[in-house]
């Protein structure tokens, strides 16, 4: 049996990715940024932290709800013993790596920036997300077997209706209005390490893999109806902005987040969701430049901030060194030398010259 790719679903990823590389760097023309381990800026820049605070909102969660629609693909070629290894490959052994051989580099770094004296601890930083997958894939082990052996069919036919139309759809977001009003965080956004964090990651990558799940419904749906998503997505984010300080009530917050979501997964699967040599190549890249993005991060930021340049220039400049420093890396030692490859997620096969065959054969 074929099974199809979904293209779309793989430019999500690289997009999600790369938003969150342009969101670190805005944190470091912030006036908070120290208390969360950033290197900061002396001039602190509202203008750059303005679109910031309608990407925060979603940011992470696209993240948890991709990677649910993961699991749902990796099963259809997998058993629960099989997906287990394959998820402690990619995920559990570069964030056992990372806590302890690329957080505390970022963090060296920072301390060296403000004279402060060097002490070494394993964190996890901002790999903290991966833990969180893990543990997920584990809880979703009898949902998982559950499904395979049918238990759960009139559940999915069920979904299957509800997602049929777009209010069936945000009907979810009671799911997600009840978890902010449950654990009230402080901000809304504050997802790392946090007991929020966990439970809309979630209650995100259970949905994830539930729309996968429902077949086509839920893609046809988001996708005739992105625009309703995307102007109620709007809506809200103007009252949140303009009323409410970018902080508003937690519930409108829950349902902006998914609106922006919904809206985004519409546009990707009408646009996006077809093959390229760009996104075969940023599909493997994205995921080992996040784990090394931070201490690229750092480095341009420690060098571009001593030039005191105003804050948007050094805002652009500092995101350029960061996205080209971490292609080099990538590029040149991730991707070619074997040891390294599965400590970012990769597998072991070095594909260079089997992909450089291929572009030869195509061409001839």
């Amino acid at each position: 049996m074929k099974i199809e790719r979904r293209y779309d679903i793989d430019w999500l990823r690289v997009i999600a990715i790369a938003f969150l590389l342009i969101y670190h760097i805005a944190i470091v023309f912030q006036p908070w940024a120290m208390l969360i381990g950033f290197i900061r800026s002396d001039e602190i820049s509202t203008a750059i932290w303005q679109p910031m605070t309608m990407l925060n909102v979603w940011r992470i969660p696209i993240l948890f709800y991709v990677s649910g629609m993961g699991v749902y693909f990796a099963l259809r070629k997998r058993n629960n013993i099989e997906l287990l290894k394959e998820r402690a490959k990619r995920i559990l052994l570069p964030f056992l790596f990372g806590i302890v051989a690329i957080t505390p580099l970022h963090m060296f770094m920072f301390q060296d920036y403000y004279s402060m004296g060097l002490s070494y601890y394993p964190h996890m930083g901002h790999l903290w997300f991966l833990g969180n997958i893990f543990i997920y894939v584990l809880i979703g082990f009898p949902v998982f077997y559950g499904i395979q052996k049918g238990v759960f069919s009139k559940f999915i036919a069920f979904s299957k209706q509800l997602f049929s139309n777009p209010l069936g759809l945000l009907s979810v977001n009671a799911f997600f209005v009840a978890e902010v009003l449950v654990l009230q965080p402080k901000p809304f956004a504050m997802y790392a390490q946090t007991w929020h964090g966990f439970a809309i990651g979630l209650l995100a990558f259970f949905f994830g893999f539930l729309f996968m799940k429902t077949g086509k419904v839920f893609w046809n749906t988001v996708k005739r109806w992105k625009w309703l998503f995307l102007g109620l997505a709007a809506i809200l984010y103007t009252v949140r902005y303009v009323l409410f300080g970018a902080e508003g009530p937690l519930y409108l917050t829950s349902i902006e987040s998914n609106s922006w979501i919904f809206s985004i997964f519409g546009f990707c699967h009408q646009y996006l969701n077809k093959p390229s040599k760009i996104l075969s190549y940023l599909s493997k890249a994205a995921y080992p430049v996040y784990i090394i993005h931070m201490i690229v991060l750092y480095l341009a930021a420690k060098f571009i901030l001593l030039l005191n340049l105003p804050a948007l220039i050094a805002f652009v400049l500092i995101t350029l060194i960061t996205f080209i420093g971490c292609y080099l890396l990538y590029e040149f030692l991730i991707r070619r030398i074997p040891i390294l490859r599965p400590l970012f997620g990769l597998n072991w096969k070095v594909d260079i010259k089997k992909r450089s065959e291929t572009i030869v054969v195509n061409k001839a």
